[in-house]
C-alpha cells in the first residue's frame, strides 16, 4: 500500500503540495514562452452544475440598480451594486481538501476523524492549509479530440501512453491534469454530467502517487471513474487524498488548453482558505 504519513513530520497537513518549492517554482516560470495565459476554472453562477446532494449556486443581490429606482440616496451621484453569494465549497472547478474524505476513523497523516471532523468544520487538514500553487502543469489527454464514453476506466497503462506521445516524464512537485473530454461531451446536462463518468482508476492513482505528483485534476466531477469497479465507494479518494495526502482539483476545464498543442506549462491555482473547509474554490490558470 502506498502511505506518505510522517513524511513531513507527525503534524503536516499539507500532504504533497510540500513538493513545491522554489525550485519548482523557478522551473515553472522557466516554462513560459508566448505569454498566454489560459484559465482552467469554470464559470460560477446559478447555472453551474452541481451534483443533486449539494446546493446549488444563489446570487442575491443586496443592491442594485431598483433601489435607486425605488429612491435610494445618491450622495454626490454615487451609485453601486452589492451581492451575496451562496454555494457548496464543492461546487464548479475546486481542490479537495485533505479533510475531505477518510476512512476507518482516521485522516491523512493519523489524524483521528473522530473529534477532528465536526459540525464546526475541520480541525485538522482543512482548505486553509492547501498552499498556493505554482509548479509545473502536466496535460494527459486520453482521448485527443474527442471524449471518451460513461463509464470507463483509465487506468494506469492509459496515462503512461498519453505521457509517451506528449514525450512527457513525471517528476516530483508536478500537477497532473487528465482530460477525458467528458465536460465537453455532456454540456451542462446534469443528469448525464454527474452519473457515470470516465476517470482514473486506483492502480493509475497509485502510479500518480509513486510518481510523487503535488495534485491530481481532471475535466470531470470527481477524477476517478465512477462507479468505481469492484462496488469499492471512491477508492481514489481514499488512497490519493487519505492515504497520500494528494489533492484532487475536479471539474477542470481542458478543451481550450488541449487545442494549443501544449502538454508542459507553468501551472498557477490559489485555493480560497476557507478555514475548516473540505475545499477550496479555485481557477486554476495554465501560462504557456
Amino acid at each position: 500500500m502506498v502511505q506518505r504519513w510522517g513524511r513531513w513530520g507527525p503534524d503536516d497537513e499539507a500532504g504533497a503540495l510540500n513538493l513545491i518549492g522554489p525550485d519548482e517554482v523557478r522551473a515553472a516560470a522557466a516554462l513560459v514562452r508566448s505569454g498566454r495565459v489560459v484559465r482552467l476554472g469554470l464559470e460560477l453562477g446559478p447555472a453551474t452544475v452541481v451534483p443533486p446532494h449539494r446546493k446549488r449556486v444563489e446570487r442575491l443581490m443586496s443592491r442594485d440598480g431598483g433601489d435607486y429606482a425605488a429612491g435610494a440616496r445618491r450622495p454626490g451621484g454615487f451609485q453601486f451594486a452589492e451581492e451575496v453569494w451562496s454555494f457548496a465549497a464543492h461546487s464548479g472547478t475546486h481542490i479537495d481538501a485533505l479533510s475531505h474524505a477518510w476512512y476507518d476513523d482516521h485522516l491523512y497523516n493519523g489524524f483521528p476523524g473522530t473529534g477532528t471532523r465536526t459540525t464546526t468544520g475541520a480541525r485538522r487538514c482543512g482548505a486553509e492549509k492547501l498552499r498556493p500553487i505554482v509548479t509545473r502543469g502536466l496535460l494527459l489527454d486520453i482521448a485527443p479530440g474527442t471524449a471518451l464514453p460513461a463509464n470507463t476506466v483509465v487506468g494506469e497503462a492509459d496515462l503512461q501512453a498519453a505521457a509517451g506521445r506528449a514525450e512527457l516524464t513525471l517528476r516530483p512537485g508536478d500537477v497532473v491534469l487528465v482530460r477525458t473530454g467528458w465536460m465537453s461531451s455532456t454540456g451542462t446536462d446534469a443528469a448525464v454530467y454527474n452519473d457515470h463518468e470516465p476517470g482514473i482508476d486506483v492502480d493509475a492513482a497509485r502510479w500518480l502517487a509513486e510518481s510523487d505528483v503535488a495534485a491530481v485534476g481532471a475535466d470531470n466531477y470527481a477524477v476517478e471513474v465512477q462507479p468505481a469497479p469492484n462496488g469499492e465507494t471512491f477508492p481514489v479518494h481514499q488512497l490519493l487524498l487519505r492515504d497520500c495526502g494528494i489533492p484532487l482539483i475536479e471539474n477542470v476545464v481542458l478543451d481550450e488548453l488541449a487545442a494549443t498543442g501544449v502538454t508542459e506549462f507553468c501551472y498557477i491555482a490559489a485555493p480560497l482558505p476557507l478555514v475548516g473547509g473540505t475545499a477550496g474554490p479555485v481557477c486554476p490558470l495554465a501560462i504557456l
